[in-house]
């Protein structure tokens, strides 16, 4: 005899309660939703920020889109965004089935580290934009997701993989994609609250003085200069990341990198704030600063460096479903590899 379990998700929610239909208009297919109690801590919360918080896969915008479109009721009934909630009050979200997407499956080669139903983590190449956008409207992961998978996350009401953190074009490594949307739920829970563990290795001009430290400076759009990110910025958000030495080179070290936040071009800016910028990074890079490097050889060597050498090493995290601790390790591309045996063999230069 098999025993009845009843499933209760994160924040108080009854996941096999979840499964009820909105009461949506005559004629309509019911939707599924997810169902939440309003508790005395989250009275007073702005309905759009409350659900901001239950459902940490969505972003605030797409929930207002929600509300604005009737798919959010508070006791029953729509209301608007700004609604102030009172304990015991009854939240329910139930977005429409998702659509396609209208971006098209390329048969782009991806190198699958693992993969299960509800997730699957792959190695990124350099030069691979991750979502299409202008100017790549084709050959991007997710092009290539669409592709190798079947059976897609509908989070935000499109059918599409479940991209729940970015890497540069630039950068290589690991991602984790999510499969489904509960998959996409948990994984954009963790790394919501940080609980996720990302180690990058970078090659950066110069030698720290120290072993190791941690750089703690908000990051937000730069003053003048919106297409570049600053620590100089007026609002800018906490970001901490915490470097080791590798390996020192002379000219070049190889650094080990933390980040415990996640912010955009996090570690390209706070390396260059901290006197050693990525080599090759074309936008934090610094123009003048190859310049310092005496040997002629290395000078060329690092000017062959089209791209950050900047590589997601190392991924660690939760899994969803099964909460099984999972990590991950990705090897120098061969870009980088090349270059620190070639600033190994120069010597101190």
């Amino acid at each position: 005899m098999q025993k009845e379990t009843k499933n209760t998700g994160p924040g108080g929610r009854d996941d096999t309660a979840d499964r009820r239909t909105s009461p949506g208009a005559p004629g309509e297919k019911p939707l599924e939703g997810d169902r939440f109690s309003v508790a005395p801590v989250e009275a007073g919360l702005r309905l759009d920020l409350f659900l901001t918080n239950k459902e940490p896969s969505l972003s605030r915008a797409r929930i207002q889109k929600a509300i604005d479109e009737g798919c959010v009721w508070v006791n029953g009934r729509p209301v608007r965004a700004s609604r102030k909630l009172k304990p015991g009050d009854e939240v329910r979200i139930a977005l429409p089935e998702a659509k396609p997407s209208g971006v098209l499956a390329e048969e782009i080669p991806l190198a699958v580290l693992y993969e299960d139903p509800c997730l699957l983590v792959v190695d990124k190449p350099a030069g691979l934009v991750v979502h299409p956008a202008p100017g790549h409207a084709g050959g991007t992961l997710v092009n290539a997701l669409l592709h190798h998978c079947r059976d897609l996350s509908g989070i935000g009401g499109v059918l599409r993989p479940g991209i729940v953190h970015r890497l540069d074009k630039g950068t290589s490594g690991l991602m984790v994609v999510a499969k489904s949307d509960a998959a996409h739920r948990g994984l954009a829970g963790q790394f919501k609250r940080h609980e996720v563990k990302k180690t990058y290795l970078a090659i950066v001009y110069g030698e720290p003085r120290e072993n190791g430290g941690r750089i703690e400076a908000a990051v937000g759009r730069h003053p003048t200069d919106r297409k570049k990110m600053s620590t100089a910025s007026r609002r800018g958000r906490d970001a901490v990341s915490v470097w080791r030495i590798r390996e020192r080179f002379g000219s070049a070290s190889l650094l080990e990198v933390d980040i415990e936040t996640g912010r955009t071009h996090q570690i390209r800016v706070h390396l260059t704030a901290f006197g050693h910028p990525v080599v090759g990074d074309p936008v934090y890079g610094g123009a003048g600063r190859i310049r310092t490097v005496a040997d002629a050889a290395v000078r060329a060597r690092m000017k062959a460096m089209d791209r950050p050498a900047l590589h997601a090493w190392q991924l660690g995290f939760t899994h969803p479903e099964t909460g099984e601790a999972l990590r991950f390790t990705a090897p120098l591309p061969e870009d980088m590899a090349a270059l620190c045996t070639f600033l190994r063999g120069r010597g101190a230069c």
